[in-house]
């Protein structure tokens, strides 16, 4: 066998309160949700303000609800359709795991339009101020996935590789920890060094482009060293499941990112 780092062996309940669990996963989509809404207060009123703080804190319910159901739902379509079609009932019980961000990134731009459309912001504004909070959450989530031990990676004779728990006697691929650093921290300092920039706030759609362009890459680049989901395998060409559905976020993100123009500002918000 070759030689691998052990795996720490993280409890994933952080702690027992009762009959009550609180997992590490849970507290990373409440502590991704929690950091970004205080971060995204702060860029919607740099100018031109994109919305009020109030408005944000309004908007947190529902891309929370569009986070949840969103990624169940991508989940259940993307990656077990024909599990679900037979066991219905399945559908609803998230606590057995089982999320796809994709889902949830189509889950978040249906709440962004329809949250827009009833405050009457201006979309393409809202969604930059968003998106650059985003990879907050996708850094924690990855961090969860690694104290789980789960969505480990490819075999590998790296001097880093692991034995995960649930991963057989292989050393693989710590991916998790890869994706965290590609999709959360890199992700997270580039969007931020554009959100900052008042000449690139003013390009609407540029920044949530950005983000759809480097989440979608880092992907790409992330899913060559992550174990392809058992039930799916690769599929043509050698390509993964997250990969297949990365390609159109790349594609989209360049197009907004080329369509963005200069303007002279987005009307103030202050309700």
């Amino acid at each position: 066998m070759l030689l691998a780092i052990p795996f720490p062996h993280i409890d994933p309940v952080l702690v027992h309160i009762g009959p009550l669990a609180i997992r590490w996963y849970a507290l990373a989509y409440i502590a991704g949700i929690v950091l970004g809404w205080r971060l995204a207060r702060r860029l919607v009123a740099l100018p031109p303000v994109a919305a009020s703080p109030q408005q944000v804190d309004d908007f947190v319910t529902w891309v929370t609800l569009g986070i949840i159901l969103g990624g169940r739902l991508g989940y259940v379509l993307f990656y077990r359709p024909g599990h679900y079609l037979e066991h219905p009932a399945e559908i609803l019980a998230v606590w057995q795991g089982g999320m796809s961000f994709h889902g949830g990134a189509l889950g978040v731009a249906v709440a962004l339009f329809l949250f827009c459309r009833q405050q009457r912001l201006d979309l393409l504004a809202f969604a930059d101020r968003v998106a650059a909070v985003v990879p907050i959450g996708l850094f924690l989530g990855r961090l969860a996935n690694f104290a789980n031990g789960e969505l480990w990676g490819r075999v590998t004779d790296v001097s880093w590789a692991m034995v995960f728990p649930t991963g057989g006697p292989e050393p693989r691929h710590p991916s998790q920890l890869y994706q965290a650093g590609l999709e959360g921290l890199a992700l997270f300092v580039l969007l931020q060094i554009l959100v900052w920039r008042p000449a690139i706030r003013a390009r609407r759609g540029f920044v949530a482009g950005a983000f759809l362009v480097g989440y979608g890459l880092a992907r790409l680049v992330g899913e060559l060293f992550r174990q392809p989901d058992a039930q799916l395998g690769f599929l043509v060409a050698g390509i993964t499941m997250g990969q297949l559905l990365s390609l159109p976020m790349v594609l989209a993100g360049v197009w907004l990112m080329a369509r963005s123009r200069p303007v002279a500002g987005v009307t103030e918000v202050a309700r």
